[in-house]
């Protein structure tokens, strides 16, 4: 049984770390068998940041090349040789700055060094999105849409999650604790945190129609049956965090 530490914060306030969190749920029974670290973007984008392209121009010694300077929020403009052909001044881009590894999609991981390209300096690097491992995409450097200032660290723009997964050793008899929930509910006797459930208070029905029709044929067997139909249902993608869980 896989359990997120995210996952359980939900419902219960927990200020315990996630080896602590290890250490309670296998006393309480619930053995945790191994923790693993679970990023939604491998490397959670660390060094990578919101920047803001303040002039862009002909490289003097590269057709092909930008010459930029870009603002990430640190009081000076980092001067940066980009390649990518919709680089424009005005643009926020995401910038992954000296010292910064990335995971692309494809290849090798790369580290972000200051350089010289074709004798200009360079500080840092303006990404493509399979650049930074979030997809497949290398048209040209994504282009964020966006009031948030120069600085902000790009895992709050994209929604990327750190998580703890604890894999619990779950024997038949524990079906009580084959959920988040049920774990919080563990967690709560322990630590004397009442859990948190949803609000569904805005939950209503709005007619009792019935679509389909029920039929009891046994209604010694069955003495109650009860049914919700739900319409206008748009399928799309999901939320941001309900795919970080998911993956998670």
């Amino acid at each position: 049984m896989k359990i997120s530490y995210n996952w359980l914060k939900q419902y219960i306030s927990l200020a315990e770390s996630p080896d602590k969190v290890a250490e309670l749920l296998t006393s309480a029974g619930l053995e945790v068998e191994k923790t693993e670290v679970f990023e939604t973007i491998k490397g959670g984008l660390k060094g990578v940041v919101l920047g803001k392209v303040v002039t862009c121009e002909k490289h003097p010694g590269a057709d092909k090349l930008k010459k930029t300077t870009v603002d990430v929020g640190i009081g000076e403009f980092l001067p940066i040789i980009c390649g990518a052909s919709n680089v424009e001044a005005g643009q926020k881009v995401l910038v992954a700055t000296v010292g910064t590894t990335l995971y692309p999609s494809v290849g090798e991981p790369l580290k972000i060094s200051k350089a010289k390209i074709r004798g200009e300096v360079s500080e840092g690097m303006i990404c493509a999105e399979d650049e930074l491992g979030l997809g497949n995409s290398h048209e040209g450097i994504m282009v964020i849409d966006t009031d948030l200032p120069a600085g902000t660290a790009a895992s709050e723009i994209l929604n990327i999650e750190s998580d703890v997964i604890f894999e619990i050793g779950l024997t038949p008899n524990r079906a009580d604790a084959a959920s988040h929930l049920g774990v919080a509910r563990d967690l709560q006797a322990i630590v004397d945190l009442k859990v948190k459930l949803d609000d569904q208070s805005n939950f209503t029905i709005n007619n009792t129609s019935k679509p389909i029709e029920v039929i009891i044929e046994n209604s010694a067997a069955c003495p109650r049956y009860s049914g919700l139909t739900i319409s206008n249902v748009k399928v799309t993608s999901s939320p941001s965090w309900l795919q970080n869980r998911l993956k998670s």
